[in-house]
């Protein structure tokens, strides 16, 4: 890989490596080399410019979680003119036994799902969109993500002063303007999420195979494939007229690995519906989306050529969700 370390064998490693040192090994002085001091990062509840930012969060996250490891599950990634773009599914967890972003401590064990998007050019990652479990974190906790995000609004001095999800016209371009790449896997679940929000929930009975199993957001672990439709029809159904937007599609082979994909996407639109968020509020609301799948031999009917997902993670951030909504509404006392 042209400008980076010689220490790193292929990019994945550098991906997990990177995470490792910084994280388990307490290099945090090493984000100055790693990250650029311009990035911009992008999550469910904003988004942030500069590797300050990074540093400062995590610290505090070590602080409240000493004990938190990042173990990397994969790393999807594709390459554009020399810049990489890594889409890492992580499984974070750790001991709650500070005080701060989440409460005071509780003493609970959380073990969530993290999947971080980061672009890197010459040994530097100069671009990131992150989105974590943060629903299901807060439940391991013994907390409520409605709660929660009520519980931020009034931190902050109110609906007024509260500082506001991430949405389109908040953000900040940055350096990578890649799409991915046009292998098949990835073009396969592309077109599997976009049936799926047009309302065709009979298409995971066909594309998934009947072992399927899926991570969702909630730290919902989802058995079959009628399961997994019905998650994704809860999410949906909250958001019936909102706009799905695919924005980068990554498809892989090989490896000793299943072929497999991971795509980010939003959903961009009204609450107006019954769903996952209850009853229709009026709210604007952004989600922001990552997933990652999975595939194998078999799908409903047994083997075949074609395959079956068999694995998939998707994540959304409930929290930033319920804030939009709180935030429309004014429930926040």
């Amino acid at each position: 890989m042209k400008g980076f370390s010689n220490r790193w064998s292929d990019f994945p490693h550098y991906i997990l490596g990177i995470t490792r040192d910084i994280w388990e090994g307490r290099d945090i002085a090493g984000l100055d080399h790693w990250y650029a001091p311009d990035i911009p990062v992008r999550t469910p509840m904003g988004v942030a410019t500069g590797n300050a930012g990074v540093i400062a969060s995590t610290m505090a996250t070590l602080h409240e979680f000493p004990d938190r490891e990042l173990l990397g599950e994969d790393v999807i990634w594709s390459e554009t003119d020399g810049h990489y773009l890594s889409s890492h599914r992580i499984l974070s967890t750790g001991t709650h036994t500070g005080d701060g972003y989440f409460g005071a401590a509780t003493g609970r064990r959380f073990a969530v799902r993290v999947i971080a998007d980061c672009a890197a050019r010459g040994d530097i990652i100069d671009d990131e969109w992150l989105v974590r479990d943060n629903g299901g974190l807060i439940r391991q906790l013994g907390g409520d993500p409605r709660d929660f995000a009520r519980a931020l609004i009034m931190r902050a001095g109110g609906p007024d002063k509260a500082r506001r999800p991430f949405t389109p016209d908040a953000d900040c371009p940055g350096p990578y303007t890649g799409r991915g790449n046009d292998n098949p896997w990835g073009t396969r679940y592309a077109e599997t999420l976009t049936r799926i929000m047009a309302g065709d929930l009979a298409h995971v009975l066909d594309s998934h195979d009947r072992a399927a199993q899926a991570d969702h957001a909630g730290g919902r672990h989802l058995v079959g494939a009628r399961a997994i439709a019905d998650s994704w029809m809860a999410l949906r159904a909250s958001f019936p007229s909102a706009r799905f937007t695919i924005h980068h599609v990554i498809g892989m082979e090989g490896g000793m690995m299943p072929p497999r994909a991971a795509i980010r996407w939003s959903l961009d639109g009204i609450h107006d519906g019954w769903g996952a968020f209850g009853p229709p509020t009026g709210a604007r609301v952004h989600v922001m989306g990552m997933a990652h799948a999975e595939f194998g031999p078999f799908g409903p009917d047994g083997p075949r050529e074609t395959g079956g997902l068999r694995r998939e993670c998707a994540l959304w951030d409930e929290i930033a969700i319920w804030k939009q909504i709180l935030l429309h509404t004014g429930d926040t006392e």
